[in-house]
């Protein structure tokens, strides 16, 4: 949900929460259609926020502040969030504070690990994609960014493009989910995808190449198998493994140039700097979430 409530104790516990998926109402669209999930949440945000406040053994006047989420993200979405959130603290007299998403997820590895600032954080997501040196709380310099599609939304477009849906194996799973499982028994050997950005010096992702590489490849075995778009390839698994391949090196390669270019500029400091990455997502053939690592 866009408005993200919790009760916290003074060192930092969480009380009570309540999560809601749309995630099944997604797979029978398709995917994620922005008027559709800015209606689901209408629908379930006020029910969400009271589960979070019973379960908390909290009432409204008790909280200190509101924290909602106002940006970046599918604006129809944001805007329940933050309508609910601005009523709710004009009923309960309550401050608010507006959270960038991208932002609180580069802060997450902090409470998992003794990292300190600076240090530099990959941010990835179905909706984003970016390099940041966190400098502190609410100052981070960034170094690089997606300049058309993010790797979650490639991933889901690839799987859409893959009829996955109608996979026996993925009938139940977002498209990413469905790239990961079949990657797992794939051969990424038989695709051979150009990484993206091979000359471009800079630390900017670029996914939209990937992804027209992907299809053409699709469209050559689907003329060579004799079959139409949307029945399945009998090579699904080795178009995911590569696929997901490649979207991994392209993430690292530009992680390393952010790496040489804040050793070349003194933006890190030590010998062995901190590296964070924050993925969004259940694939852990790229990275979980709070991962550390001193380069």
């Amino acid at each position: 949900m866009t408005l993200e409530l919790l009760c916290w104790t003074r060192t930092g516990q969480i009380l009570g929460e309540s999560l809601h998926s749309q995630k099944e109402v997604h797979l029978r669209t398709g995917g994620i259609i922005p008027t559709v999930a800015q209606q689901l949440h209408r629908e379930n945000i006020e029910r969400v926020v009271h589960e979070a406040l019973q379960r908390s053994n909290v009432d409204a006047v008790q909280l200190s502040a509101v924290a909602t989420t106002v940006k970046p993200g599918l604006a129809l979405s944001l805007g329940i969030g933050l309508e609910f959130s601005q009523r709710f603290v004009r009923k309960h007299n309550k401050p608010f504070i507006p959270i960038h998403h991208m932002e609180a997820h580069a802060l997450t590895v902090r409470m998992l690990q003794p990292v300190s600032f600076p240090f530099l954080v990959l941010l990835v997501s179905g909706g984003h994609s970016l390099l940041a040196v966190a400098r502190g709380v609410d100052d981070f310099l960034l170094l690089g960014h997606t300049l058309d599609e993010a790797p979650g939304d490639t991933l889901d477009k690839v799987a859409r493009r893959l009829s996955l849906i109608k996979h026996p194996q993925c009938s139940t799973l977002s498209g990413g989910q469905a790239i990961e499982l079949l990657a797992k028994d794939g051969d990424r050997t038989r695709f051979r995808f150009r990484t993206p950005m091979g000359q471009t010096h800079n630390c900017c992702f670029s996914f939209a190449g990937l992804r027209n590489q992907v299809t053409m490849a699709i469209m050559k075995k689907e003329a060579e198998e004799g079959i139409r778009q949307g029945s399945l390839l009998s090579c699904v698994n080795d178009i995911a493994a590569a696929t997901q391949h490649t979207v991994a090196s392209h993430l690292a390669k530009r992680t390393h140039r952010a790496i040489l270019f804040c050793k070349a500029n003194s933006l890190l400091p030590g010998k062995k700097p901190h590296v964070g990455a924050v993925w969004r997502s259940c694939k852990q053939s790229v990275h979980p979430q709070g991962f550390v690592h001193r380069h």
